[in-house]
């Protein structure tokens, strides 16, 4: 998370939402959510994500790419906060095939 000092957005408010609606156990990706909430850009949804000033409550580590691959947590994209998101979501049950990706079946749909 990255502190901007000023309240969220409208949209960083819908973004963090709708990530609360996601189980643990469950992840879903910066597109999925985009969709859901009617934004085309998952760049945006993970701008939003990066200033989430109330994690874990809003949990933005179960938001992932497209590919199932991790992508970002609390700005990086590799080392130890990937590395954080990762261990986070095996103690919520996620699963990860050989190749890191999350297991399709871990995937949330919303309703």
């Amino acid at each position: 998370m990255i502190d901007t000092g000023r309240p969220p957005t409208t949209f960083e408010t819908r973004v963090y939402e709708t990530a609360r609606r996601i189980p643990k156990g469950k992840v879903t990706t910066y597109g999925r959510l985009g969709a859901e909430i009617g934004c085309g850009s998952s760049q945006a949804v993970g701008q939003a994500l990066k200033r989430n000033p109330f994690a874990p409550e809003v949990p933005c580590h179960r938001i992932v790419r497209g590919d199932l691959t991790l992508g970002g947590f609390a700005g990086e994209t590799q080392g130890a906060e990937i590395d954080r998101k990762r261990r986070m979501l095996t103690e919520e049950g996620v699963r990860f095939d050989e190749k890191g990706r999350v297991a399709s079946d871990c995937v949330h749909v919303f309703p």
